[in-house]
């Protein structure tokens, strides 16, 4: 797990359709931007700019499931020295296994949480300090499949469900302010932090230092940077300053049991 709350953690995001690097405007596929053919210049760039830790996106696999960016994202995973989180279409304990045994750290579920959160929980308890619960929110309810479709969950009620289980934390996106460089929504971050124990990770609309230096003033646990970046409104290095000035904190290694061991017994995968 993520250890030491007393600096927030920043997440410079990498979002990958068609094996390429690009930003969505308020996670609409029509409204599409391609920042780089090759995601490991854009990884690359961060990390010289003091990123100690990627957040990465699978577009394709979040809107059908699909592991068309796989390699892609491995290949990331294994080129960089820093903790790497994957989210998108994490919907089967196969996709979680094959990303922890490459060097991936942590998987953000999101579709399934929603859907199915006894699979969920039960993915935590295997995979101990590694499941992040996905939770994107468009008007306080909770939208999947790539945020294709809105479910009648309010936000905050699913992180209350998940709460006392044994999740990394939670990775928390407003839908309308994702890629609009308008700023991030303090009020209903405030409230996701205020509602649950577990780390709160912010997404969505952070553009400048003063973004930043909310975030942490609400103590969210860290959040996550992506047009802003790419356009140059912001640098990871203003950004990890503005957080209190400290790279993001260490990551644990999980166990190196297999999956069967850690539970106790030997598990088929779950397909959804």
């Amino acid at each position: 797990m993520i250890r030491g709350k007393s600096t927030m953690q920043i997440w410079p995001a990498i979002d990958i359709l068609n094996g390429k690097c690009v930003r969505l405007v308020q996670g609409d596929y029509s409204r599409e931007r391609v920042y780089a053919d090759d995601p490991s210049d854009e990884a690359g760039r961060w990390i010289a700019q003091g990123a100690s830790g990627l957040h990465i996106v699978d577009l394709n696999a979040a809107r059908d499931g699909s592991a068309a960016n796989f390699d892609v994202i491995v290949s990331l995973a294994r080129q960089f020295d820093v903790p790497v989180q994957v989210g998108g279409g994490i919907r089967d304990e196969q996709r979680i296994s094959s990303y922890l045994e490459n060097g991936v750290k942590r998987l953000v579920v999101g579709t399934r949480a929603v859907k199915d959160p006894e699979w969920t929980t039960q993915m935590a308890l295997r995979y101990p300090g590694t499941i992040l619960v996905g939770i994107d929110a468009r008007n306080g309810k909770v939208a999947t499949d790539g945020w294709l479709e809105t479910s009648d969950f309010e936000a905050t009620e699913l992180a209350a469900r998940m709460a006392a289980h044994e999740f990394a934390g939670i990775i928390y996106t407003d839908i309308s302010r994702d890629g609009m460089l308008e700023g991030p929504n303090l009020d209903a971050m405030a409230q996701m932090r205020n509602a649950v124990s577990l780390p709160v990770i912010a997404s969505g609309g952070v553009t400048t230092v003063d973004d930043v230096v909310a975030l942490a003033e609400k103590q969210l646990a860290g959040c996550i940077v992506g047009r802003a970046l790419y356009e140059g409104r912001l640098t990871v290095k203003e950004a990890i300053e503005a957080a209190g000035g400290v790279a993001l904190p260490a990551i644990t290694e999980s166990t190196d049991q297999t999956p069967g061991e850690r539970s106790g017994t030997n598990q088929t995968n779950n397909q959804h």
